[in-house]
């Protein structure tokens, strides 16, 4: 079992930052990545930003450049650097951990609101 808690979520104005943290505890054993996801009512949870072990990334185009996810293997924590937000990135933002036997834990998620 693994238990993620993120914080760092808020309310910013447009063109703001904010930065994400989630902190991993449990059995972390053979993660293969760990990401970022968001969802907004009535839409399906779509990925945001996702860190493989190696360190590879790979972004949502409608943040790419704007948003850096970066990892800390020591630590066991995963951050989300959020630059230039725009309304549009208004969603509750979730931490995922997904393991190299396909399973997938998740955070409570954050409230992220960016207003005009």
């Amino acid at each position: 079992q693994v238990q993620l808690v993120e914080s760092g979520g808020g309310l910013v104005q447009a063109g703001g930052s904010l930065r994400l943290s989630c902190a991993a505890s449990g059995s972390m054993v053979r993660i293969d990545r760990m990401a970022w996801y968001r969802q907004t009512p009535g839409k399906e949870r779509e990925l945001v930003a996702v860190i493989f072990t190696g360190g590879l990334t790979n972004y949502a185009d409608s943040v790419k450049g704007r948003f850096t996810i970066s990892r800390d293997n020591a630590k066991n924590t995963v951050a989300l650097l959020m630059n230039s937000l725009k309304p549009e990135d208004t969603a509750v933002y979730y931490c995922n951990v997904h393991n190299i036997w396909g399973s997938d834990y998740w955070g409570q998620g954050t409230q992220v609101t960016v207003s005009s």
